[in-house]
Formats: C-alpha cells, sequence, structure tokens
C-alpha cells in the first residue's frame, strides 16, 4: 500500500509540475486598441477624419467619356479628320466623330477653427483624346493622352480664399445654363489666380470682392475651350495682368425660395475695360427653373478682354431645365450677342443609376462675323456661318 500510495503521489505531484510549466509558456498579449475612421458629417456627405487630426477629408471625381460629331462642341476645339477624304493630300476635317475621356481627382478638408472654417480644394484633370488641332496636313488630331492640368487649387479660411480658382465674374453669378456647351456666345473667362472675400449678410443676402489675374494669350484662342468648375466648356483666354494693378470682380446676391437675383461688376486692368452681368433665376415649380443673364462691357481699347469675350458691347443668355422626374431632366439655353453670333442648346441628362448619368446634346451656332475678316470672331467654328453638332457624355461621378 506505501509502495502504491508512494507511486500515485509521484505522478500528482508530475502532471502538477508539468500543468504549471505548460501555463508559463502561454503568453497572452493585450490587443492593442484598433483606431477606425471616423465619420465627419459636419461639412456633407463622404467626410472622415484623418487619423490622429480633426482635419476632415473627402476624396471624389468622375471618369467621363464623350463622343460626339459635327462642328460644333468638339473638346479643346478637336476634330478628327477623314483620312480616306482628302484634298491635295490633306485629310477632310470632321469627316469622322471625335472621343475624349476624362479622370478628374477631387480633394476636399474641412477644419474648425477659432477664426473660422479652414478649407481646402482641388482638382486635377488627366485627359485622354483627339488633340487640338496639330499637324493637321498629316491627317492630325489623333488619338492619345491630351494633358493634365490642376484646374482648382485654393485655401479657405472663413470668407478669404487664395488660390487658383474660376473667377467670381462667373462662379458667384452661377455660370450660366445645364447644357454642355453653355458658351457657344461667350461669357467671361474662367481660371485664374485669385485673392477673394466672401461675406454672408443673412437673410439671403450674399457678396464678393476678387483680385483676379487673368491667364492666357491677349485674345481668345481661335477654337480653344476650357472648363470650369460645372465641367462646362467656355474659350480659353484672353490677357493676364502687366502691372502691379490686378484684375477686380465684385458681386452682390439675393437668394430666397423662389430663385435669385445676382449682379457682378469685373475691371481689367491690362486693357483698362470694364463689364458687368446682371441674371435671375426664377424656380416656378418643383420641376421647372428658368434664368435669364445680360451682359455688357467696354471696348474702348480691346474688342474682347478676359471677362468681355462676347462680341461687341452686350450679350444675352437664357434657358431653363425641367425635371420630368427624378432621373429625367430637359435643358436648354439661347445666347445672342452686339456682333449677331448666336447659339442654341438643348439635351436630355438621364441619371441611370446613383452616380451615372448618360447625356444627349445637341448644338448649333451661328458666326455674325464670318464674311467680316475681323480677328474678334466668334471661335466656336471657324469655318461656316452656320454649324451644328452633337455629343454623347457617359459620367461617373464619386
Amino acid at each position: 500500500m506505501n509502495i502504491k500510495s508512494l507511486l500515485l503521489g509521484s505522478a500528482a505531484a508530475l502532471i502538477a509540475v508539468s500543468g504549471a510549466r505548460a501555463a508559463d509558456a502561454v503568453v497572452v498579449a493585450e490587443p492593442e486598441p484598433a483606431e477606425y475612421v471616423k465619420i465627419c458629417d459636419v461639412y456633407g456627405a463622404g467626410y472622415f477624419y484623418i487619423p490622429g487630426t480633426e482635419t476632415c477629408l473627402r476624396i471624389g471625381g468622375y471618369i467621363r467619356y464623350e463622343v460626339g460629331a459635327g462642328d460644333v462642341g468638339s473638346f479643346d476645339g478637336a476634330k478628327t479628320f477623314d483620312q480616306r477624304d482628302t484634298h491635295n493630300g490633306v485629310a477632310n476635317d470632321q469627316g469622322t466623330y471625335w472621343k475624349h475621356v476624362r479622370f478628374t481627382l477631387q480633394t476636399y478638408t474641412g477644419q474648425e477653427t477659432e477664426l473660422g472654417t479652414l478649407k481646402t480644394y482641388t482638382q486635377t484633370r488627366f485627359n485622354f483624346g483627339n488633340s487640338n488641332g496639330y499637324g493637321t496636313e498629316y491627317g492630325g488630331n489623333p488619338l492619345g493622352d491630351s494633358g493634365v492640368s490642376l484646374n482648382f487649387a485654393w485655401i479657405q479660411l472663413g470668407g478669404l480664399r487664395v488660390g487658383r480658382d474660376d473667377s467670381a465674374f462667373d462662379e458667384f453669378i452661377g455660370y450660366a445654363g445645364n447644357v454642355i456647351n453653355d458658351t457657344i456666345v461667350p461669357y467671361g473667362g474662367f481660371n485664374t489666380d485669385v485673392v477673394q472675400y466672401y461675406f454672408d449678410a443673412g437673410n439671403g443676402f450674399s457678396a464678393v470682392v476678387s483680385l483676379e489675374g487673368g491667364s492666357g494669350s491677349a485674345f481668345a484662342t481661335p477654337g480653344g475651350f476650357q472648363q470650369g468648375s460645372d465641367g462646362n466648356f467656355g474659350a480659353t483666354g484672353s490677357d493676364s495682368i502687366d502691372s502691379y494693378v490686378p484684375f477686380v470682380v465684385g458681386g452682390v446676391k439675393y437668394t430666397q425660395g423662389w430663385g435669385a437675383i445676382t449682379a457682378v461688376g469685373a475691371y481689367d486692368s491690362t486693357f483698362e475695360e470694364w463689364t458687368g452681368k446682371a441674371r435671375v433665376d426664377v424656380n416656378v415649380s418643383s420641376a421647372l427653373s428658368l434664368f435669364l443673364m445680360a451682359g455688357y462691357g467696354t471696348d474702348k481699347n480691346i474688342d474682347r478682354n478676359f471677362y468681355k469675350q462676347w462680341g461687341g458691347n452686350w450679350a444675352v443668355w437664357g434657358g431653363g431645365t425641367y425635371k420630368f422626374n427624378e432621373k429625367t431632366s430637359f435643358n436648354i439655353q439661347a445666347s445672342a450677342d452686339d456682333d449677331k453670333n448666336y447659339g442654341v442648346a438643348a439635351n436630355v441628362a438621364y441619371n441611370i443609376v446613383p452616380g451615372f448619368t448618360v447625356t444627349a446634346e445637341v448644338d448649333y451656332n451661328h458666326d455674325g462675323k464670318f464674311n467680316s475678316g475681323d480677328y474678334n470672331r466668334n471661335w466656336v467654328n471657324a469655318d461656316k456661318v452656320n454649324s451644328i453638332g452633337g455629343l454623347l457624355r457617359f459620367q461617373r461621378s464619386f
């Protein structure tokens, strides 16, 4: 019995020691707290906090594919060529359709500070499509990479904004209509450097003062187009400052539920020319909205400057949007200027699913100075008195 008890006791001791050693060998690490991305809903949908900061960030953009034909509306003035239909070895232009693909990357940030909201915005565009009229005697405008551009890069603290932006002469007044080619008769220059201040007086009243530098060459570029923050086409160009005196833009706006009344004025210091525009927006119903805009500018030193890019002294633009339902809308715009340039653009936009829209547009242009020999013609189309074009746009926005 003593030997049996001794053996059982020894076995129990060995099991206990083995269990203790096994327990000592297992080390359970403390879990580290996971740092999840926090949603920031202060500035709207899509923002999140950058980890470890109080800054909210949103990343967005769009991918766009366009195909078109005719003489009006081609991206960046590009035309394609019929390689088999030639004259003296030169391919005839616009015998086939043009195409354009764009990827746009946008970033937004926001942060609350003791001096107000600190915001930034950038927009970078990568383009692929027909080029802009080079090498035409060899059947030019081939498809290829057609440029990368930084279209917007600004900082805003409270009401003060500095950086690269569209001119307040166009942005503050609301550009023009909801058509793609809204500048068949152009209504102003777009991208420029700005130092501007926005003021919200409450009760629907707001104002802006902007110091700007213009951009481009001294005259509107034949066949050239650029796009503003609304994504629509506009004539490139005009002029940049040549002294310490900046370009100046000022505007006032009154907004209510029925619509808005806006007025802007601009001074081009290079050519010492003044330009102004006034606009009325009316929400007729939940489905129908209309607008009418008129512009007037001086031309004592030059016919067209950075702000007055239409022909003659005056110009008008008008149109509207009718929403058939939540997915489908019809947009139209007509325009005319003092030099008898006329334009009409109309489209139907269909939102297939949220974030994916298909737009079909038809455009018409009448060049009032085609036979005058004047270099300040309407350069939307430099070949015909009357021209027509159309395009189909697919756009996925995110």
